[in-house]
């Protein structure tokens, strides 16, 4: 008899499709440079900017693996360091033009996938996944905006 696999697991199998989809989709669109790490730490930059040791934790990797992933996307011209104007002394990672331009084909592609998983489960399951999942950040995601 085959172990049933932990909702975890099949969170993470579902997740990791969608970043390679959109790293695909990417390279379909001629942008080659950017890894599926980058994408991690990149989705976690906020509207306004995000700074480097808050990306590094909400992508659990070390600040120096965060800081090596930035300096790619930096050297790529995806994203810059600006000063943080709520303490002068720390500095914002956000998005440049460049940057943001990349983020409607993530969109487009994430909404690709969730039609996609539409058709497959149907409507209801679909409306009652984004719910269950929605619920949920209550209480697993401490980097939501109204935590």
């Amino acid at each position: 008899m085959a172990t049933q696999l932990s909702v975890g697991v099949l969170l993470f199998i579902a997740a990791r499709d969608v970043e390679s989809r959109v790293i695909e989709a990417m390279r379909r669109a001629g942008v080659h440079d950017v890894t599926v790490a980058q994408g991690r730490i990149a989705a976690r930059i906020g509207p306004n900017g995000t700074r480097l040791t808050e990306l590094a934790e909400q992508a659990q990797v070390s600040k120096q693996t965060a800081t090596a992933l930035v300096d790619r996307l930096e050297a790529a011209g995806y994203v810059e360091r600006v000063p943080d104007p709520s303490d002068g002394r720390a500095r914002l990672v956000r998005f440049t033009a460049r940057g943001e331009s990349l983020l409607p084909i993530a969109r487009a592609e994430e909404m690709q996938v969730e039609s996609e998983w539409e058709a497959h489960v149907g409507t209801r399951r679909m409306r009652e996944l984004r719910e269950t999942l929605t619920l949920l950040r209550e209480i697993t995601d401490p980097y939501r905006d109204d935590a």
